[in-house]
């Protein structure tokens, strides 16, 4: 599995700033419907009843939300960075301006768990989320986290 397996360009967003959790869900929640076509209120839900076994921010800034939903053949993924880094309760007590969210089929045991570890790998890298952080333009930034998977390949 590669980053660019699950991710496509067009979930890929540069936001100026959330208010929110809450807020922030919601967005992924659109653009997931936007891109996936998948119901944008199960979507939250399910996010939302993720985040509240505890909070998905992973540290250096990063939180990888996740869910499992009913209507999905495949995970699927979104990317936000934020311009304006917001408090996620992330392990290290840092706030978080990017946000890798993955949503997976409600049976797709392993292959949650291959994406989920994917990634996690891949925002690890110091360089890599220098390079997030450094541009706004969600072609770019995509761009950034396909060639990731080089590198990052499990």
């Amino acid at each position: 599995m590669q980053i660019s397996d699950i991710l496509l360009p067009s979930a890929v967003k540069s936001v100026s700033q959330v208010s929110s959790k809450k807020r922030l869900f919601q967005d992924l929640s659109e653009l997931a419907h936007a891109v996936y076509g998948v119901d944008a209120v199960r979507t939250f839900d399910a996010l939302q009843d993720r985040e509240s076994l505890g909070p998905t921010g992973v540290g250096n800034g990063v939180a990888l939300p996740h869910a499992r939903l009913h209507g999905l053949n495949k995970v699927v993924a979104l990317f936000i960075r934020l311009e304006k880094p917001m408090d996620f309760d992330a392990v290290d007590k840092l706030p978080v301006d990017l946000v890798f969210a993955l949503l997976a089929p409600q049976s797709s045991g392993v292959d949650h768990l291959k994406a989920l570890a994917l990634v996690s790998r891949t925002l690890r890298d110091a360089d890599l989320r220098a390079k997030l952080r450094a541009n706004d333009d969600p072609v770019a930034l995509h761009a950034v986290l396909a060639a990731a998977q080089d590198i990052h390949v499990a």
